[in-house]
Parts: structure tokens; sequence; C-alpha cells
């Protein structure tokens, strides 16, 4: 018998395909019928193999190890998923099997779960690649009907695993060779260290801001408000003192003032791309206060299980000339719109020409609905999925709306006995709604303090003042306090847009140019599809905590980046990294000439490691703490803070073979941060070693109960509980 393996990337993607071929038959494993024998895979069947599974040396962390450099990387089949891995090689292997087609997720991803499958499997039989967009029954069997041959992504496998490798090299030397010189856990990567290190900075300028109060004064003028300004200080708004600022109120109340300029400008605001995941996951995160991984799985669901949205993992905002039938049959069902969007908010004119540019669409093109979409499908669906399906559908008829058209007008006035500072005005009205009805039906009002009238409502400026004319005296005068804010603390959207436009902290204009390239999609760190699990990474870490919608470095986030070499954080490193994983993937450089370059950052590891031991840093991570923190009360040698616990410094741990770390030298007193549900702060930790008793509240029992009680140091068990005081 003569058939064709179908391997696909999870089961239930299997299981349409095979519906749709006609593959009806169950097997252990896999599906038949129709000449087809489909099978799958579970995510990745394959890895790279871990440093002790290449040398048995390599399970101890050694510094004289370091860097560990393997001649050729090698896979292994996963433990969880070895049986289904079984049957993929043995299917692939089949005398029956002619050939085999690659029906994987059509992104770099999927690219790389079957190429290692196939290569750890020893197969050599021709194949196929199945390329679609959406998972409709349609879009499958146009696909199987215009196969492409597997070569023809031998460029996105090659930089696919260029980028799994580099990770390998880059964050496993980095982790062991900063672990081993700080006698602490410390995990390192190649994306995640250089984004805790942009959220430890918005930290730190947070704690390191001193607010400063100011006043403004405002003045009325009747038909509308001014703000008083001194034009030669750019923050001229904002006087430093109370008494100045009532100073200036007294002496303009009742004043004329005379209009010294009128500007009014017609604005156009064009109408927004099409979604691409990460912009799809900062407006879900900021309107929705969904995390970027539930966006993800949200949206992967409704790609794959509802079948009512295009592939999501992409990076394009915009759809090729050959799609544009597509979009236009969309906009004209008009099943889009009823349930979606409001009557008032439809373009009149949609225009998806808009949506259309062939050379920035690389792989797949911006998310859109699938022509299976209706208002009716949005009851079947659950909250998260509805929400985000709404928002895919509304910003695909705001892709093709009319431009946002505004007048802002500024007028200046100034008191005719002075001539140095100014009252400024500022209105912004609404003409055309544009693509900004969509949401709302009407168009938003600006949100705009320079517009906003202190009195209430919106500042409206009269249509017939002109330079020089004289407006009547100022009326009531109003003197406002206000406070410097410092940097708002990153939430997930902003953390995916400043990850995503990582390019804007390159000085090096090469490098900042060819990141920008709208062709090379490189101007981040990451990728759209690896984005929200680094942020998740960093939160499982214990490195970033969330409090609401905000994202924090944690004091532990804080300590990495301090001990971590500059370079391995900075984000120009990991531009130049992703730059030449495009120039892989776009065929600009050989594979191997990239993986030299990783090469060459590992092997510089372990000497950037040792040269930040530097006496700022030592002096963090041992000798201070040691001064700060007291004496060990079992050996009396100082005490020092390694991760989430207090511990002696003559403590060495080592890494087990299980995978645990255990001391292996040392007295072994040690104070954990977490007691009995209660987080011990720096401060108590200083007061314990000092020899003090000290009462906390909020302890949790076994039970569940709360309770207050009195800790103290234990020179045997680290703190011990003082229920006689």
């Amino acid at each position: 018998m003569d058939e064709i393996l179908v391997v696909a990337e999870k089961p239930s993607v299997a299981r349409d395909i095979a519906r749709v071929l006609g593959a009806s038959a169950r097997g252990e494993g896999r599906l038949t019928g129709g000449g087809y024998v489909v099978t799958w895979a579970i995510g990745h069947l394959v890895a790279l193999k871990e440093p002790e599974e290449l040398d048995e040396r390599y399970r101890r962390w050694r510094a004289e190890d370091l860097p560990i450099l393997p001649e050729r990387m090698q896979l292994k089949v996963l433990p969880k998923t070895r049986a289904q891995f079984s049957v993929v090689k043995k299917l692939m292997n089949s005398r029956e099997i002619r050939s085999i087609i690659c029906a994987t997720d059509s992104g770099r991803e999927g690219e790389l779960i079957f190429r290692y499958i196939y290569e750890m499997a020893g197969c050599q039989k021709p194949v196929d690649r199945l390329w679609i967009s959406s998972m409709t029954d349609e879009a499958i069997r146009a696909g199987f009907a215009a196969l492409r041959p597997a070569s023809r992504y031998d460029a996105l496998y090659q930089s696919a695993r260029c980028r799994s490798e580099a990770d390998w090299l880059v964050g496993m030397n980095a982790s062991r060779a900063f672990t081993l010189r700080y006698g602490a856990l410390l995990s390192v990567g190649r994306v995640q260290t250089p984004t805790l290190a942009m959220l430890v900075s918005r930290r730190r300028e947070i704690d390191r801001f001193v607010p400063q109060p100011y006043w403004t004064v405002q003045a009325d003028f009747g038909d509308y408000q001014g703000v008083w300004f001194d034009p030669s200080r750019e923050d001229g708004k904002r006087i430093p003192s109370e008494a100045a600022a009532r100073a200036i109120a007294d002496k303009v109340r009742g004043k004329p003032a005379r209009v010294t300029g009128v500007k009014a400008e017609e604005k156009r605001e064009l109408a927004p791309q099409l979604y691409d995941l990460t912009t799809l996951q900062r407006e879900a995160s900021s309107q929705l206060g969904f995390s970027a991984e539930r966006t993800l799985k949200t949206a992967q669901s409704l790609y794959e299980k509802r079948k009512l949205i295009t592939y999501p993992r992409t990076d394009s905002r915009y759809i090729t000339h050959d799609d544009l039938e597509t979009l236009t049959a969309l906009l004209e069902s008009g099943r889009l719109a009823q349930g979606f969007v409001t009557r008032e908010g439809i373009p009149g004119h949609p225009r998806p020409e808009l949506a259309v540019n062939d050379a920035k669409v690389a792989g797949h093109t911006a998310i859109l609905p699938t022509m299976q979409l209706d208002a009716g499908k949005l009851e079947g669906l659950d909250d998260d999925e509805r929400k985000v399906m709404t928002r895919i559908v509304r910003r695909m008829w705001e892709a093709v709306g009319d431009d946002h058209v505004h007048i802002v007008t500024e007028v200046k006035a100034r008191l005719s006995d002075d001539t140095d500072r100014e009252f400024s005005s500022r209105s912004d009205e609404t003409v055309s709604a544009g693509w900004k009805a969509v949401e709302t039906g009407h168009g938003p009002e600006p949100e705009d303090e320079e517009t906003a009238n202190p009195a209430g409502g919106r500042n409206v400026i009269p249509s017939n003042l002109m330079e020089g004319g004289v407006i009547r005296p100022v009326g009531k005068v109003t003197v406002e306090e206000g406070e410097t804010r410092p940097p708002k603390p990153f939430t997930e959207a902003t953390l995916l847009a400043a990850m995503e436009h990582a390019s804007r902290c390159v000085e090096d204009k090469n490098l900042k140019a060819a990141l920008d390239d709208d062709e090379s999609h490189s101007g981040g760190i990451g990728t759209p599809a690896t984005r929200a699990d680094t942020i998740e990474k960093l939160v499982r870490s214990k490195l970033v905590e969330r409090k609401g919608r905000q994202l924090h470095a944690t004091t532990e986030g804080e300590r990495l980046t301090d001990v971590v070499e500059p370079r391995l954080k900075d984000v120009l490193l990991t531009a130049r990294m992703e730059q030449a994983l495009s120039d892989v993937e776009h065929g600009k450089r050989g594979p191997s000439e990239v993986m030299d370059m990783f090469h060459r950052e590992a092997l510089r590891i372990p000497a950037d490691a040792t040269a930040n031991l530097k006496a700022d840093a030592v002096t963090r991570t041992a000798n201070t703490d040691a001064q700060e923190w007291g004496d060990c009360p079992r050996c009396g040698q100082p005490v020092r803070k390694t991760g989430r616990m207090w511990q002696c410094s003559t403590n060495k741990t080592e890494k087990t073979k299980d995978g645990k770390w255990a001391t292996t030298a040392g007295c072994g007193w040690k104070m954990f941060a977490r007691i009995a549900g209660k987080t011990i702060t720096d401060q108590t930790a200083r007061r314990l070693l000092a020899g003090q008793s000290v009462t906390l509240k909020g302890f949790t029992s076994k039970s569940g109960k709360k309770f207050d009680a009195a800790i103290r140091i234990d020179k045997e068990r680290g703190t011990a509980f003082d229920f006689d005081r």
C-alpha cells in the first residue's frame, strides 16, 4: 500500500485535517483513510540535550568546565512524549509510506518541531509543506491543493534552529557562570535578562524620583479658559511657589487681555493597521486587562478550535494583494457589522486597499476573521474568546475606515501691561470621527488635559477670535496645586511595546536602520510568539511580580541584573542577535556564520562573570552583606543574603544529580525569607540577627488559620516561634 503521511502539531489539528481528507479510521496515534495516514506531535517531541546528557561530568556545575561548547548540538526524545514519538518514527520509516507532508503550524516554531522529529527519526523520504493561514475546511483543502516543497522553508528552519541553539549556548553558560560566581541560583537568558533589565531600570527610576510641588494659574476669559505660562521656560506653566502663583493671580484678575496669536490646524489621524500578535496583546492588556499569555491562548483557540481567525502568531500588520478579495468579501457581507459595530460606526466607504502591502508581509499576514464568522457565532464562545474576537473584528473595520479629522486651535493672550508672560488656551474639535467611530459609534472625545475646561466640560475657543483683538477683562482666577509624577510602572501592554521596539534603545545608526527594516521584522527582542512566554518565565521565577495590571521587578530581579555582566542585559547585544537570526531566515547570512558569532559570545561569558566581580558587586553580594546582616548564630562567621534566604557565608552549594541544590560545605545555617506564609523583610532580618525577638502578625498555620507570634533566631532551625512572649 502506498500512502502519504501527514504530521500535524497536535491531536486536535490532526483530527481536523483527517476529517477533510476522509481519514476516519482510528489507530494507535494515527488516523487513516483516503490514501493518507494522519499523525501528530504533542508540541515538541524532540529537544536539545542538556549538558549533563552530553557528558556526565557536566552534572556538577564547575567553573573549570565553562564554557560548554558542543561541536554539534545533539537531540533527545522528550520522556513525557516518548510513546508518540515512537509512533511517528515508525510511520515515517514504514515501507507503506512513500512521502510525508509537514502540517505543523505554519511558522518558525512549527517548522522546528517537524524538522527535529524528522532528523531524530532518521527519515530520508521526500517532504512537502502544508502552509495555511486558517484552519477552516476551505483553507485546508486549498492548502493540500497547493503543497509546497519543504526545501522552500529551509531558511526558516535554519533560523529557528539557530535561535534554539543560541538560547542554549548563551542562557546555559551564563546561568552556570554567574550562579557559580555568586553562590546563588541565577537564571540568565538571551531575551529575558534584557527584558528584566528594563523593568529594573524603571523600578529604580521610580524609587529615585522625588516629587516636586508646583502651582498653575488659570484664568476665565468668559468664553474659554487660559493657563498662565512663561514662554522662556520649558515647563513654563508650572510655578515653583504658591506665593508666586498667587501674586500672578492678583496681578491679572480684572485686567483686559490682547490676543497675540491664533493658530487653527486641521489634523488627520490615519486609520490604524490590522493586528499582529503583539499589538493584539498590547490592546487586550490595556483595554481588557488580559495578560499576554491569556491573549495568546485565547487567539490560538479562536484559530485552531473555533476556526474564526487566521494564524495569530504573526508579526505582520498587513495583507497581500492575494488576500484583498477575502478582506473585501468580509466587509461586503454585512454579517461582520451587526453585533460587532454600531450602524453609525461602520465606515461609509470602506477602503480595503489600505491594509495591503506585499513588501511588509513575511510569512503570515495580519490577523483577520475568517469567512465562517458571523454575529451568531459569538453566542458559542466563552467570555475571553468573545472579547478578543470583537477586538479583531473592530480593528478590521478601523483599518479600512476614513481618517479621523479634527481641528486643533491654539490661542495666546497677553495682559496689556505684561510683555513677558502669556495665557495659553487649546481646544480640539472633531470634524469627522472617521475610523474612531467604530469603537463608540460617534468617535471618542479627546483626552487632553490642555483642552479641558477647569470649570467642567471641554474648552471651546470662539471661532471669531483674531490676533490683536481684545478679550474682556479676566474674571475668575484660580490657583491649582500639582505635583510632578514619577515614570509610570510598566504594564504588560507597555512592556510588550518596549520589547517590540527595542531598536529605539540602540544608538548605532546602521544597526538601528537594519532593525527597523519592515521586511526584516527584527526591531524587537524576542518574537511575537515568545514575548508572552518570556514575561511569564520572569513572573514564575519570582524575578518579576504582577500588581494589578502593573509589572514590577522584585528584589531578586534587581540582584540578578546587578551581578550579570552589562553586555548580557544590554538591548544592543540582543538586538544584534535578533538581526543575525533574521538574516538567516531571509537568506542574507548562512547559519554556520551566525552560530560562530554565538559561540564567540558564549566563549566570553566565563571571563565576563569573573571580570564583573568588581568592588561594588563584591561588596553588594558578600562583604557588605556580612557587615549588614550580622554574625552566623551557629559558627560566628558573617551572614549573607542569597536569593530568598539568609545564610552563613561559609556555606557552599552544589547541584545534585536529581537537579536539586545541596549544601556541601560550611556550617549549614540558613534562614528562609518565607515563614508560615509570612515574608520576612530585610529590616526584620536585621533585628533578628541582632538577637532581638520580633512579634509579627499574619502567620498561617498548616490548617490555614491565621495567627500572630514572636519569632527569634534559632541556630539549628534558622528561626523559631517564641510563644512565651
